[in-house]
């Protein structure tokens, strides 16, 4: 098994919905915001080779929206999806399977393009899992989650007869986050709903070592402290509880954490200080021996 960074650009989002209720004068010393209050982003994918199959997590927000769109979010850098698996030698043809952690639009909106008047897979050759409580979520959005699932991005996939769900498991009785098993050994998924309905987490068995990608459970370092809870999540009191449950198992367990939207840091340890857990080493996938 190979695993590698797949950068897709960066955007900008609100700082303070970022922190939530953590004040500007703290937070804005973690990422700091420009003249409009923004703070800028990583679209960070995680590509898994294994074998003959090649898993893309998450795929960003994609290029086929309106110039409006992209003036609220502010796309920026140079990096894309195509570039960064060409890097590695990959062209998305050769993706087999698309893995969304959720269905926001700066998670899946790489897995359709347009083609002429058509809406399709971005990823012709691959399979996109989701599970059905998710799915369920997203296609019937409330009124505040609604501008984040776009069904552009999201019905083309069903559309396309290529739609795979994950089973979710019942509420372990020792309260840890929920898991269940992939269509690969060494990948296991960790469910959690603080954020929106059902969001998974890949948890990868990865030379002898658990990397878990945390999408936005955890969308930066900066988010590891509890109260570091964005405005965006549906349910924070709920992301409090998942937040305290994991951290704690990553570090009996000494995981990786591996982080979609940071823009300076890719992966972390963790360890308990006196100020709670916190962050212990810093690097990039591509260092783990």
């Amino acid at each position: 098994m190979k695993l590698f960074s797949i950068n897709t650009g960066y955007f900008k989002l609100d700082g303070g919905a970022m922190f939530g209720v953590v004040p500007k004068s703290i937070w804005n010393k973690i990422n700091p915001a420009d003249e409009n209050n923004m703070c800028n982003w990583a679209l960070r994918c995680l590509l898994i080779e294994d074998g003959n199959r090649l898993i893309l997590v998450d795929n960003g927000m994609g290029d086929k929206q309106d110039a409006k769109f992209f003036s609220y979010y502010y796309l920026n850098g140079d990096d894309t999806l195509d570039k960064s698996l060409a890097k590695y030698g990959f062209h998305r043809s050769d993706i087999t399977d698309v893995f969304l952690t959720h269905l926001h639009f700066d998670h899946c909106g790489g897995s359709i393009i347009r083609e002429g008047n058509k809406l399709i897979p971005a990823f012709r050759n691959a399979s996109f899992w989701s599970n059905e409580d998710h799915w369920q979520w997203a296609v019937h959005p409330n009124e505040r989650e609604r501008a984040s699932f776009l069904k552009e991005n999201i019905l083309p996939i069903q559309e396309s007869g290529k739609l795979r769900f994950i089973n979710k498991p019942d509420l372990p009785a020792d309260g840890k986050l929920p898991s269940s098993n992939f269509d690969i050994p060494s990948v296991k998924v960790r469910f959690v709903s603080g954020h929106t309905a059902s969001m998974m987490l890949p948890q990868i068995n990865y030379k002898g070592k658990t990397v878990v990608f945390m999408a936005d459970l955890l969308p930066s370092q900066g988010h590891i402290p509890m109260p570091y809870v964005m405005a965006y999540d549906m349910f924070p009191l709920t992301t409090l509880t998942e937040k305290r449950c994991f951290l704690a198992e990553a570090v009996e367990n000494n995981y990786i954490l591996f982080f979609e939207h940071d823009p300076s840091y890719e992966c972390c340890t963790l360890h308990q200080t006196e100020r709670g857990i916190r962050p212990k080493e810093f690097f990039k996938i591509d260092t783990l021996g």
